[in-house]
């Protein structure tokens, strides 16, 4: 079982009963398009002895909740993942919290024992893809099933804001790129193809890492000067000029010795490929469709040891240590939210991220009082 990353207060007990009087019926933003989100009422989720209800605070906005192929196959749904808020009720065989505990919540949680959870590769466990939480991140309430509640939820610092508890599942997946996947190592020269929010995120962690350059390369003049302003060193308008000239110059001919490339697109795939270092590792971060392929030279991959990998999600110690970033500052809301939506705004936060243009992280606001809490 995972330990919660605040401690306790002495004398706290247990709370089984609600603090509070829980309505029978609350909001969700439900998507059934990605131009079609509605705002309805569904019954509050009722408990098993090992689960908790949990009082939304804020909720993200993922790249990924915007891919039409992805969605689409989904709707309609109440989606949302990146997630905190506060306990008000919890199963009569919950001793590990607390109600009134401020909580972040990961909708996947591993069996933590098969051999995919051994190997960390925790988005492989069964149990992990069959978890989730009920009904999505976007609604007033949410239960907390007790596999997840045990394995990846914790209680958040008093220190930590909600809006910054809400980061730790994205910012968990960059740690999960960056130290499992394609290691940043010290001196390295980093390319992050994409300056959304995730790729912002991962330049940030880069530069914690020890990378020595990095590089953002991103077609929107709004996120490449956001990149600047967050500390990267060189930022590449990919739609002005020849991205190898420029990483050349920007690495003095070393090349990139590791490659991040945040859009599932073929194109930005086959650019990634071209502008690495003997070595490097090229890190793919964004599924593609399932028709799309790439195409590659074994050839200069054995010759060059390039390593190609891919990063999906993260696991418990991931979204520890991302937890941990954001307390020391490394990353936080003030630095990369731009926008913040109501619930009943949600159709404007999922236009926001679809456009990816002068934006960088989405948040919707579910409790105005408690995201202040």
């Amino acid at each position: 079982m995972m330990q919660s990353l605040a401690q306790r207060k002495p004398g706290s007990k247990h709370l089984s009963e609600p603090c509070e009087a829980i309505p029978s019926l609350m909001r969700v933003a439900k998507l059934y398009d990605l131009d079609d989100i509605r705002i309805e009422e569904h019954p509050v989720p009722e408990l098993s002895p090992h689960d908790a209800l949990i009082r939304m605070a804020v909720c993200g906005i993922c790249t990924s909740d915007t891919f039409p192929w992805y969605v689409r196959r989904k709707a309609p749904a109440v989606l949302g993942h990146e997630t905190a808020g506060r306990i008000v009720k919890l199963g009569s065989e919950v001793s590990e919290f607390s109600v009134g505990d401020r909580v972040f919540i990961h909708h996947h949680a591993p069996c933590m024992s098969c051999r995919h959870c051994q190997h960390q590769e925790y988005s492989m466990c069964k149990t992990w893809r069959e978890s989730a939480i009920d009904p999505g991140g976007l609604a007033e309430y949410v239960r907390v099933p007790g596999h997840n509640l045990s394995h990846d939820c914790f209680k958040i610092p008093d220190t930590m804001s909600m809006e910054d508890a809400a980061l730790i599942e994205p910012v968990a997946c960059a740690v999960q790129a960056l130290r499992r996947k394609s290691p940043v190592r010290q001196g390295d020269h980093v390319l992050v193809i994409g300056a959304g929010m995730m790729g912002q995120i991962l330049m940030l962690l880069s530069k914690h890492y020890g990378a020595r350059t990095v590089i953002a390369a991103d077609r929107v003049p709004y996120r490449l000067q956001k990149s600047l302003e967050l500390g990267a060193d060189v930022a590449i308008d990919v739609g002005n000029g020849d991205l190898r000239d420029r990483v050349d110059n920007a690495t003095s001919g070393d090349m990139a010795d590791v490659v991040v490339v945040c859009p599932g697109s073929i194109t930005a795939m086959e650019i990634a490929l071209d502008v690495t270092a003997p070595g490097a590792t090229v890190c793919l971060f964004t599924p593609s469709r399932e028709d799309e392929e790439l195409t590659i030279s074994p050839h200069e991959f054995w010759f060059k040891h390039i390593t190609l990998t891919a990063s999906y999600s993260c696991g418990p110690p991931d979204t520890r240590d991302a937890a941990n970033l954001i307390g020391k500052d490394i990353v936080t809301a003030d630095r990369i939210v731009t926008n913040r939506f109501s619930l009943e705004e949600a159709n404007k936060g999922f236009a926001t991220v679809s456009a990816a243009q002068e934006s960088i992280k989405t948040l919707v606001i579910i409790n105005d009082k408690e995201a202040r809490s």
